[in-house]
């Protein structure tokens, strides 16, 4: 059920779209993340975003979408405004009406920026990996569990592939899946659509069936410093409850559930941003528990540090390439050299890793979907 908020003060703002000179514009489509029944927004074929919304006694409304954009007002009420092009993929965005933030009612709500908000899919023509297709569909389930780490009730989202509940000889490899900074166990399934891109590779023989576990790493509060903390040290904890949380809880419960094949060549770990740093803290210092690593515009690296991160784990490359099977790298051309400069440390110390860069995109989910197109298919070979 829906949840829409009243606002007691001067604006009644109505959740409809009218008729403008917008009509006019090249409009190609509605994106799916409009909630069921409204037309608008909409994007345009210059990938820009068309916004409508009618508030008829509103004073300002501007929409909150990389930056705030001020929409003009027209004779039927009705407030627009035409956004500058967008890059492909996914992106938050709210209402400012009289300067209260609000989520649209035309959006579906996505957990992201540390709350329920409104979201925006842009198209790349050509590209529908990550769409679903006539194929076989794993499924997507919740699974709640009690960790004696947090002490505490949990949820983490479960993808089990297409065939695990008919066939109940064949056990599976698990990659253990992170979001990021501010989001929660839900994005990968609803602003990443990591099911039917897992779907679409097995379907097309281009990945090995495979669960995947995606967890609340502790995080989905944006991390803020109270004031008078040390920011180095809040950061230092910040998240850090995860590890043992998936270590002593997380795995021995898929484990115990599912049919896995509960050693380090059948188990994966990846994440996306801070997810990212998480996957490299965990994995690096527990390589007897894992053979796969993914970074997905992940920190926790640094290039002028490589041989002496994680006590040392990268400095014997010999070691390292023997025991990890897959390390990732992957990233936005729109996010800057951070990784490209990282990616060229590993090959100077003789660390054989896979580096991909996502055109186009920047610190987003579109960049971290490729990135699990990319990565998905090298694993549990």
């Amino acid at each position: 059920m829906r949840m829409f908020l009243f606002i007691a003060c001067s604006v009644f703002m109505q959740a409809t779209y009218g008729q403008t000179a917008f009509d006019t514009l090249a409009i190609s489509r509605s994106p799916i993340s409009n909630s069921p029944g409204y037309d608008y927004p909409r994007i345009d074929n210059e990938s820009r975003a068309v916004f409508r919304v009618k508030a008829p006694n509103a004073k300002k409304v501007q929409v909150d979408l990389s930056g705030l954009q001020d929409m003009t007002m027209g004779a039927d009420s009705v407030w627009t405004v035409i956004t500058k092009p967008l890059a492909p993929g996914f992106h938050y965005y709210w209402l400012v009406i009289d300067g209260v933030r609000v989520a649209d009612p035309a959006s579906e709500s996505y957990f992201g920026t540390g709350k329920m908000t409104s979201g925006i899919e842009v198209p790349t023509p050509g590209e529908d990996f990550w769409r679903p297709k006539n194929v076989p569909h794993g499924d997507v389930r919740s699974v709640y569990y009690f960790s004696k780490t947090m002490n505490a009730y949990r949820r983490c989202v479960v993808y089990t592939p297409p065939g695990y509940d008919g066939d109940t000889k064949s056990r599976y490899p698990v990659l253990y899946l992170q979001h990021g900074m501010a989001e929660d166990e839900r994005g990968w399934s609803t602003q990443g659509y990591m099911h039917f891109i897992l779907d679409n590779l097995i379907a097309e023989g281009k990945a090995k069936p495979m669960i995947v576990v995606m967890e609340n790493g502790n995080i989905a509060v944006a991390f803020r410093p109270k004031p008078g903390e040390d920011a180095a040290r809040a950061r230092s904890v910040y998240g850090a409850s995860f590890a043992p949380t998936l270590l002593n809880d997380v795995i021995p419960m898929i484990d115990a559930k599912f049919r896995t094949i509960p050693k380090r060549e059948g188990r994966a770990m990846a994440g996306l941003s801070w997810g990212g740093f998480q996957t490299f803290q965990i994995t690096l210092n527990n390589l007897d528990k894992f053979a796969y690593i993914g970074g997905f515009s992940g920190a926790g690296l640094q290039a002028d540090s490589v041989k002496s991160a994680y006590n040392g784990v990268l400095s014997d490359a010999e070691a390292f390439n023997k025991k990890v099977k897959v390390l990732f790298l992957g990233i936005g051309t729109a996010e800057g050299q951070r990784t490209k400069a990282l990616s060229n440390a590993l090959t100077a110390a003789g660390i054989k890793h896979v580096y991909y860069e996502s055109p186009g995109t920047a610190h987003e989910w579109h960049t971290w979907r490729r990135c699990l197109y990319q990565f998905a298919p090298l694993i549990f070979r």
